[in-house]
């Protein structure tokens, strides 16, 4: 009877077939013996063919068959009985001694007779998807020692995927592009990708290409050399090579020029930049992230974007929702940022009234987080007691509600009385009140309806100081 060594040894397109699969294949014969081994195997082990050859499968020390270690011989395996095994997670040891991490699966081979005459086995690599797997791992950890830190505060099921996709960004060094309105936080969702990343040691370099004009944008990102532009004189680093090995955010990315557009897909494209005034080419290494509050689709369809720069952006894409398509978490901001007004102000506000958390609730938020958080701002100005009350929100959140709790602003009520009616406070008005009270703030206070405490907040808010001449 033919054994498998022979057949496999006169079998050429059978050896040519091994050699094409792109996991591990190696073949044993009755008396387990390698017979085969494909290139495959030889990566994965570093064992040649003929080193390999007639050796047992007890050379690469599988630390998981069956339940237990290697056995001593093929009888003594069970796959002779069972005729298969399911893929397992095991350990082998690679041709230099250290360990690999890897998932393997067998079968007995039968002849047309249905008689065994041998078993392959398959090997998988597991070793870079171990890697990234502990990579995902180290990301979660790093991230929610930002959330415990403030980084980015989230319980909502929206923002959860945001977190995955921060995660899943951390194992890998593709360009991040970052939709969402202004005030969504995209600089922290780019600052929070930066820090849970490899380059997390590495710089981070914000540009905002929105504020400068194209020739200042690209000296700013690019650089130039002496004499490239009157003015320059001196030669000046760039903003791609102040973030060489680390992360570049470039926010506002809608708004840059076809020309700036054009020079930006050739650092994706080359990864290499030219200073202003200067031929001379210099390779960069950067991890690149985008964002915008516009809708770069929309501007490539009307011929305002590069479509191929387009693609080149939107690799890995996250939408950062709304603040009103993620209510369930106002609460969560509305604490932190009322505790993050007390470390600064030296206040002692412990929270918000139901009332007024209802208006915050119900505010549609067209700034976003960054819209709540300078209302807690403000509010801190005003607020006189323990808790914020409606009558401390900006006049532009509370007069779209009108579930305010007494007094409020957009739906005046007769003053107490003995008090003054509260009306909205203007720095104009308030230096007046000054003058004319000599500087007595509980003179201005009785003549506002507000307290001394507030007089104060506001005067600190818009720099006022005791000796102003204004």
């Amino acid at each position: 009877m033919e054994t498998i060594r022979q057949a496999i040894e006169k079998n050429e397109l059978l050896n040519q077939l091994l050699d094409a699969i792109g996991d591990g294949v190696f073949v044993l014969d009755l008396t387990g013996k390698i017979v085969a081994w494909n290139s495959a195997m030889e990566s994965i082990t570093g064992y040649s063919f003929n080193e390999i050859k007639g050796k047992s499968c007890r050379t690469l020390k599988f630390s998981y068959c069956f339940g237990r270690g290697c056995p001593s011989g093929l009888h003594d395996c069970k796959i002779l009985k069972t005729g298969k095994t399911t893929p397992t997670e095991c350990m082998i040891n690679h041709r230099d001694g250290h360990a690999l991490s890897v998932s393997k699966k067998a079968r007995v081979i039968r002849n047309n007779r249905g008689h065994i005459i041998g078993v392959i086995e398959t090997v998988i690599d597991l070793t870079e998807l171990k890697n990234a797997r502990l990579k995902m791992e180290e990301a979660t950890r790093r991230l929610g020692e930002l959330n415990r830190l403030g980084g980015i505060i989230a319980k909502s099921q929206v923002m959860q995927n945001v977190f995955s996709f921060i995660k899943a960004s951390a194992a890998g060094e593709t360009t991040i592009f970052i939709q969402g309105e202004s005030g969504t936080g995209k600089e922290l969702v780019a600052g929070a990708i930066h820090s849970i990343g490899e380059r997390r040691d590495m710089p981070m370099i914000t540009v905002n290409c929105s504020a400068l004009s194209e020739s200042l944008l690209e000296s700013e990102l690019f650089g130039h050399v002496k004499g490239a532009f009157t003015g320059a004189n001196r030669d000046r680093i760039g903003r791609f090579e102040q973030a060489d090995q680390g992360t570049i955010f470039l926010d506002e990315i809608g708004e840059i020029s076809p020309y700036i557009q054009l020079k930006l897909l050739r650092v994706l494209q080359e990864k290499e930049i030219e200073r202003v005034g200067e031929s001379k080419k210099r390779k960069v290494n950067i991890r690149i992230i985008t964002a915008t509050n516009k809708d770069l689709k929309s501007l490539v369809d009307e011929g305002r974007f590069r479509e191929d720069l387009y693609y080149r952006l939107k690799v890995f894409p996250i939408f950062l929702p709304p603040l009103r398509d993620r209510r369930e978490d106002i609460p969560l901001l509305v604490n932190h940022f009322i505790k993050l007004n007390n470390k600064i102000s030296g206040g002692t506000v412990t929270g918000m009234a139901k009332p007024a958390l209802k208006v915050f609730m119900e505010y549609d938020w067209p700034g976003n987080i960054r819209e709540l958080a300078n209302a807690i701002e403000h509010a801190f100005v005003l607020c006189v007691g323990r808790q914020i009350e409606p009558e401390d929100l900006p006049v532009e959140i509370i007069g779209q509600n009108t579930i305010c709790a007494e007094p409020c602003r957009s739906q005046p009520v007769p003053a107490p009385s003995g008090k003054k009616q509260r009306q909205p406070l203007e720095r104009d008005r308030l230096l007046s009140l000054l003058r004319d009270s000599g500087w007595n703030k509980a003179e201005v206070a009785r003549q506002t309806g507000f307290s001394r405490a507030a007089i104060w907040k506001y005067m600190k808010k818009w720099n006022i100081s005791m000796k102003c001449e204004e």
